[in-house]
């Protein structure tokens, strides 16, 4: 998209004047911006389907030139064969009239000029490599930033200058950690949140680097598994990243590009807390206040939504699904949505309404120990190597003695120094849980609920035996943590 020599708009004024010299006109375009000639050209998105016959009928290609049609010999060579068994025709700017592969002189000149386009791709990819392994040495970023940060160029053409933290995507991605981290419900997960940002239009990780790039954003959402990648990845701590992993240096520690988003102590807290735990008790993603949090009197299965569209209903389903526990579970309870919506908020407001809004924030404490340890790393990996036959040259050995000796001298020294272990800190906001309860979403306010532990049973209108008669029990019963010691976890940091 960048080369001038081959930009998209070149290529489509040749393709339209090579197709009608030999009278022919285009009725499609076979676009694949972005995919790598390597690919074998029926697997593009753009030209595969017509290789394949799915597209339609049409008489041949027409393409600026071989290396658009494939830049692998073997690929080109049987892109051709397949067109040709077809009797379709090729048309290419490189080469005057439709190409004739029974002409001996025009097959050899296209696999000539197939050849000559996979040694270009061939010489292209040794540029590359050599470069990530030049810039890798150096300490120079390469590819894309990691999300929460940009590239900075004192030109718009110029090489990358430094690194710089995101403001905007930084600040998206420490509040998913804050909120992750405080959570002591369960009910705040890498899904959750993933779902949050998109219900909220948060640009996904890929358009927010169109954003800064002055390009058009492609619509993608965010998902669990990126959120829990950006929480996870080293690449956080503002290291050179490398298949995954920081590139160490010469001083034998992970090399830094930029500032972190958070420190050690906290990276190592969100791997702890976002590692898969097994279970299948997933914190509801719903857009109804009591998805996942309503439960049968009768078999203690959960509520779900369902019932006609005018007017939708928590029913249990247990006995319908099959669930041995629920199997005399008649008639099985069900309540309107805004019915029992209605009935939870107005107790939760009633119970803890007056009570204040506390604001929980993650304090990383010192961080002694996870420094101690990410040195001891590095030390180790550097006993390793030279247990592997690293470093036995003269020179060598004497780096690596004053490299070995100087990680030591920091971890005695930080060993020394006095630890203050991490954990929550707890401030009053002056705002009223009943105020939060008001202004904020559904899926807030089933955070909210989780954090009083509040359960709600619904119980069947009428009770079982020849003659259907009124249950003593309450239709619905609620209940959660005692007023006086519940305390609410503020949503802003």
């Amino acid at each position: 998209m960048t080369d001038k020599t081959n930009s998209p708009q070149k290529q489509a004024n040749h393709s339209l004047t090579k197709a009608a010299v030999n009278g022919a006109h285009i009725i499609a375009w076979a676009i694949d911006l972005e995919v790598s000639g390597a690919t074998n050209p029926l697997t593009r998105p753009g030209l595969g389907p017509w290789l394949r016959g799915e597209k339609g009928d049409y008489d041949g290609i027409a393409a600026y030139d071989v290396a658009r049609v494939g830049r692998n010999v073997r690929d080109v060579l049987n892109t051709q064969q397949l067109l040709t068994d077809q009797g379709h025709i090729i048309i290419t700017g490189d080469h005057d009239g439709i190409w004739d592969f029974n002409d001996q002189t025009q097959e050899n000149e296209w696999i000539m000029k197939a050849w000559g386009s996979q040694m270009e791709l061939r010489q292209t990819q040794k540029r590359n490599r050599d470069e990530t392994d030049r810039a890798r040495e150096a300490g120079d970023p390469k590819q894309r930033p990691s999300y929460g940060y940009m590239f900075v160029r004192l030109s718009p053409t110029a090489k990358v200058d430094h690194v710089a933290v995101d403001d905007v995507g930084a600040g998206v991605i420490r509040e998913v950690a804050r909120r992750i981290l405080v959570d002591e419900t369960g009910k705040v997960t890498c899904a959750t949140e993933a779902a949050r940002l998109n219900r909220e239009g948060v640009p996904a990780p890929s358009d927010r680097r169109a954003q800064l790039y002055a390009r058009p954003a492609k619509g993608h959402h965010w998902t669990a598994k990126s959120v829990r990648h950006i929480l996870t990845s080293e690449a956080a701590l503002g290291y050179l990243m490398h298949d995954g992993r920081p590139v160490t240096g010469q001083d034998g520690k992970p090399t830094r590009i930029a500032p972190p988003l958070w420190d050690v102590p906290t990276h190592l807290a969100l791997i702890a807390k976002t590692a898969p735990k097994g279970t299948r008790d997933a914190a509801p993603r719903g857009t109804q206040l009591m998805t996942g949090g309503a439960w049968c009197g009768s078999c203690g299965q959960v509520l779900y939504v369902g019932g006609p569209r005018d007017r939708n209903l928590y029913g249990c389903t247990g006995r319908v699904r099959g669930i041995q526990a629920s199997a005399q579970c008649k008639p099985a309870p069900s309540i309107g949505v805004a019915e029992l919506d209605a009935q939870v908020s107005a107790w939760f407001i009633a119970t803890y309404g007056a009570g204040e809004v506390m604001k929980r924030v993650w304090d990383p404490g010192t961080g002694h120990t996870a420094q101690i340890a990410e040195l001891t790393a590095a030390r180790d990996r550097l006993r390793a190597d030279r247990d592997a036959g690293l470093y036995d040259d003269d020179g060598e050995a004497e780096w690596y003695r004053a490299r070995y000796r100087s990680l030591t001298d920091e971890i005695k020294a930080l060993r020394a120094l006095p630890e203050r272990a991490p954990g929550m800190i707890e401030t009053g906001t002056g705002r009223t849980i009943g105020q939060e309860w008001r202004e904020v979403d559904n899926a807030r306010r089933r955070e909210m609920l989780a954090e009083f532990s509040v359960r709600v049973t619904v119980n069947a209108k009428k009770g079982n035996g020849r003659r259907a008669t009124r249950s003593r029990q309450p239709r619905v019963t609620i209940t959660g943590t005692p007023a006086p010691a519940a305390r609410l976890l503020a949503e802003a940091a």
